[in-house]
């Protein structure tokens, strides 16, 4: 049951499994073997060992986590949207943003307090760059933005649900290398455009939108692994605390998802 997304496998929880379906055998409660049909029943009528363990996720905890984090990221954004933060301050905020980000993958604990942090300074550059777009390519392009990023939304639940699209060992790994690549190309063209050399986004065209194009299917395909993980960690009993790291994982992929189709709506805006 090891999870196959970034945000998820750095936990030994979401690797394994918990509650006994995955854990090793040591980990197990096991029954003595000539227990009688009384003292099994009281052996399984126990209460957990700890307390960490007396309430498991729910996707209604991962649901309930998720508003939270994008009440605050909202926040974020509407404080740089109306104050007009600029370029540079957008960027700060995205590279901080960053920075707590790989914090809370990477660490072993779970830490609501960076990833509420990180909501709050990932809105600030999704506030200006919204912004940004709105003056340069006309209203509307936000509310666009999001209906389409809404509809990516269902359309992936769907396709999950109904088996469409199946997160199998080979699908996690193809996609996590064509992010990868993805991811690449992407520094490549920002170091491109700061030297002056170009901008393949730059003027639009088809290779502009193709290239957009990508980066909005990747994202979408991406939330088809928070969706089985998701549904993972609530069949294998996780400690509600992992509902933090589901839900923190889902906001992360969103947001991206987000600012590839305002980028995508603003090319194909801007070859008309």
């Amino acid at each position: 049951m090891e999870s196959k997304n970034p945000v998820f496998a750095r936990s030994n929880e979401w690797k394994a499994g918990y509650a006994g379906f995955d854990a090793p055998s040591s980990a197990r409660r096991t029954p003595p073997a000539d227990a009688d049909a009384r003292t099994l029943e009281d052996w399984y009528q126990r209460p957990p060992a700890t307390p960490s363990q007396a309430r498991r996720m729910t996707v209604d905890d991962v649901v309930v986590r998720t508003a939270g984090f994008f009440a605050v990221l909202l926040v974020g954004a509407g404080a740089a949207w109306y104050s007009n933060l600029g370029f540079g301050a957008a960027i700060g905020a995205a590279l901080i943003a960053m920075v707590l980000g790989i914090w809370a993958q990477v660490s072993k604990k779970v830490r609501p307090g960076v990833m509420f942090a990180y909501a709050g300074l990932e809105g600030l550059f999704v506030g200006a760059i919204s912004n940004y777009y709105t003056q340069a390519f006309g209203n509307g392009i936000v509310t666009t933005a999001v209906v389409g990023t809404l509809c990516a939304f269902g359309a992936m639940l769907v396709a999950y649900k109904t088996k469409v699209i199946r997160a199998t060992p080979k699908f996690a790994k193809v996609l996590l290398i064509a992010v990868l690549g993805y991811v690449v190309f992407g520094l490549v063209n920002l170091v491109l455009s700061l030297t002056g050399v170009g901008n393949v986004y730059a003027g639009g065209g088809i290779l502009a939108v193709g290239v957009s194009a990508i980066g909005v299917v990747l994202a979408s395909l991406f939330l088809v692994l928070d969706f089985d993980h998701i549904e993972r960690g609530v069949r294998n009993g996780l400690p509600v605390r992992e509902s933090w790291r589901a839900a923190f994982g889902l906001t992360v992929t969103l947001v991206w998802l987000y600012l590839e189709i305002l980028r995508l709506v603003a090319i194909l805006r801007g070859n008309n």
